[in-house]
């Protein structure tokens, strides 16, 4: 039998491991360039956190979640979210007490059951951040604003930020009913899908994917024209602050976002023709969420960012990521008593901070092939002439130059050179 890594997974082989480096570093850079602090939660939470927070009648809760009856008898779900347990955590040790706003980010792993495809896994990884305790919409901008300079940082380009408004508690209502009385219209015609998001979460009508239903999404009326004078006014200075700020963006009456716990913004950054299912960011404000989970009324704001799409814009873009400069030393040796010497010499190297490789026991051309597959920009050649002088053969294969070096001041030759 051959076992493979499970549908919707991904190995990251070293190959790639530059990448997540990459983005990982810039990530935590630029959140805490904004004054972010890191947050962790669990890999797994209550279930009803997510039905209660995310919405149970959305696909996430209703097809997607990987939710089982653990050893317990409790009701556990693998995180396919991060809004909804930051919100917890902030809850639970009582993150209200400090001065607001409450500026958080994280870098984890998610889990949703959904069809794999290019840039969709059952198991991913976002960076995320939330802005907790402000209503204003300037904190929109500066989170939609800490999205796209990570963006730029890691050097992706031809992006597109859309927004949107959806209102909140006080006009959503009248928008949604002038919203269902236009797809009653239409309900023969709509896939079975938004059949039963008519009776159950219209809103979720408008970010249908189905073609047969995007004439009807194109003439649906726009939430954006329904909206009280305080999400007005809110929406308003949203887009004053993006443009003060220089980011260039388009209103898409469609985008309404997955999740029922936004009100009022929601937006999306999104690669060149690559369409939603390829969005890179996501997310909006959710100033009922915090409360409808058992805290105080508490406005927040926040997003996700999938990492596996960034690093796959970064191959299609062809954006360089830097190795980083460092020594990396091969120790070869040739016979018994070089191999113990080599030995013991690899791991001062180690001690002193040098990384360090030992050689395995071949002839010399393949140890020195052996220490470019390494990506090795040293390589320590030992044998009975160097062990009986003190010496070490030091060969500098970047620049294809040796020298002997005394055994004794070996580590501080590299040391120096870092």
């Amino acid at each position: 039998m051959t076992y493979q890594a499970p549908r919707g997974t991904l190995d990251i082989l070293p190959e790639d491991q530059k990448y997540w480096r990459y983005v990982e570093h810039h990530a935590s850079e630029v959140a805490a360039r904004f004054g972010f602090q890191r947050i962790d939660t669990p890999a797994f939470e209550d279930a009803e956190l997510f039905e209660r927070g995310v919405g149970d009648t959305t696909d996430i809760v209703e097809k997607e979640t990987y939710t089982f009856t653990d050893r317990g008898g409790d009701r556990v779900t693998l995180r396919p979210e991060g809004t909804a347990p930051v919100c917890r955590a902030y809850i639970q040790h009582g993150l209200h007490n400090l001065p607001q706003p409450v500026r958080l980010f994280y870098i984890w792993t998610g889990f949703r059951y959904e069809r794999p495809q290019a840039g969709r896994y059952r198991q991913f990884n976002q960076f995320g951040i939330e802005i907790i305790g402000e209503p204003d919409a300037s904190v929109d901008a500066e989170v939609i604003e800490v999205g796209w300079r990570f963006l730029e940082a890691v050097g992706l380009s031809d992006l597109t930020l859309t927004v949107n408004s959806i209102g909140d508690a006080q006009c959503r209502p009248g928008y949604m009913e002038e919203l269902k009385a236009f797809y009653r219209g239409h309900a023969e015609e709509i896939c079975d899908d938004c059949k039963r998001r008519l009776v159950r979460n219209p809103l979720r009508l408008l970010d249908c994917k189905n073609n047969i239903c995007q004439p009807f999404i194109a003439d649906a009326p726009q939430s954006a024209q329904h909206l009280c004078d305080e999400c007005s006014a809110h929406w308003d200075d949203l887009q004053s602050y993006l443009k003060g700020i220089g980011l260039e963006f388009e209103i898409d009456h469609k985008l309404v976002r997955g999740l029922d716990y936004y009100t009022r913004t929601v937006f999306e950054i999104s690669p060149p023709e690559e369409g939603r299912t390829a969005t890179i960011v996501g997310g909006g404000r959710y100033d009922g969420l915090i409360e409808q989970l058992g805290g105080k009324s508490t406005p927040g704001i926040g997003y996700g960012m999938g990492l596996e799409r960034v690093i796959e814009n970064l191959k299609r873009q062809e954006v360089p990521i830097p190795e980083p400069e460092s020594i990396s030393v091969l120790v070869a040796h040739l016979g018994d008593p070089a191999k113990v010497e080599a030995v013991r010499l690899a791991s001062e190297l180690r001690t002193g901070g040098v990384t360090s490789i030992l050689s395995p026991s071949r002839g010399l051309r393949s140890q020195l092939r052996y220490a470019n597959t390494q990506n090795c920009t040293h390589a320590v050649i030992l044998g009975d002439d160097e062990l009986a002088k003190g010496v070490a053969m030091v060969r500098d294969l970047r620049h294809s130059e040796q020298s002997e070096v005394p055994l004794d001041s070996l580590v501080t030759s590299f040391t120096s050179q870092q």
